[in-house]
């Protein structure tokens, strides 16, 4: 059902969106209102246009999709406090993985082990008296 919804939300969205950038401007915008427009400010605008019809009718559409998402979302649980649904049983263990078979030995000839390195630090030894 959320799903429903949300699909003809985003789509009547898009439609709005298309609509409202396709419609002609109605004059000097804000301008008209303090200026000599004042009778389109107050006045009635006369018949709406198609586009208008369209705009309202989306525009009523996507908010009753939005009030009915929120409804239906409000009825979920929420994942935060953790009262949403819960799995039916938890995931059966993997067994371990067998061990890896040790690495074959280095062919060629076998070199004798480094000389370990000198301490950086050796003792000095004390001197003796005679």
């Amino acid at each position: 059902m959320i799903t429903l919804v949300t699909i003809i939300h985003v789509f009547v969205s898009i439609i709005l969106i298309l609509v409202i950038l396709l419609q002609a401007g109605k004059g000097a915008g804000i301008g008209s209102a303090f200026g000599g427009g004042a009778q389109t400010v107050f006045g009635g605008r006369g018949s709406q246009t198609f586009l208008g019809k369209v705009t309202s009718a989306a525009a009523a559409i996507f908010m009753l999709t939005s009030v009915t998402l929120a409804v239906l979302s409000s009825r979920s649980g929420s994942v935060v406090r953790g009262d949403g649904p819960r799995p039916a049983a938890p995931a059966p263990a993997q067994a371990p993985l067998p061990a890896l078979p040790a690495a074959p030995p280095a062919s060629g000839p076998v070199s004798a082990p480094a000389p370990a390195p000198a301490p950086a630090h050796a003792p000095t030894p004390a001197p003796q008296k005679p």
